[in-house]
């Protein structure tokens, strides 16, 4: 269970990603600036690490074409989205509309494609169904009652 833990950390990383990155961009005064600082982070937190693991456990080597592929595009995707709220920002929009937005959407996103990507064998339960129309009417009670600032 303990991956339960670091799947926790990384709700807690990007629940206070969007409000973090909203008052650097304020504060830089220029979006692209705060990009670039996401992008160094991204270079630290994504290169350096995981060379230095890799390197200490002797893994520096048969990397595979098909996984290169994936892990890339993963990763395009994530910085992708990245970007995508970068410009939400700059375009008015503040955290507390953004993100419930994007962490409302993004699991029934993330469950249909999956199911694209791997059919299941078996007709989904309705509950499923019933969970994301949940997931997005949490989400815009979220946004229409959210604390004003």
């Amino acid at each position: 269970m303990i991956w339960m833990l670091f799947a926790l950390g990384a709700a807690l990383s990007w629940g206070i990603y969007g409000p973090i990155l909203h008052k650097g961009q304020a504060a830089l005064g220029n979006p692209f600036k705060a990009l670039l600082c996401v992008g160094v982070a991204y270079f630290l937190m994504g290169v350096i690490v995981p060379v230095i693991m890799l390197g200490s456990q002797g893994g520096l080597n048969n990397f595979n074409s098909g996984g290169v592929t994936a892990a890339t595009l993963g990763g395009t995707l994530g910085a992708l989205g990245a970007i995508f709220i970068i410009f939400a920002f700059r375009n008015g929009g503040i955290p507390n509309y953004v993100m419930p937005i994007v962490f409302g959407g993004a699991p029934v996103i993330n469950v249909l494609f999956s199911m694209y990507q791997h059919p299941p064998k078996d007709s989904p339960n309705p509950l499923l169904f019933v969970g994301m129309i949940m997931a997005a009417v949490g989400a815009g009670m979220t946004l229409y009652f959210k604390p004003q600032a």
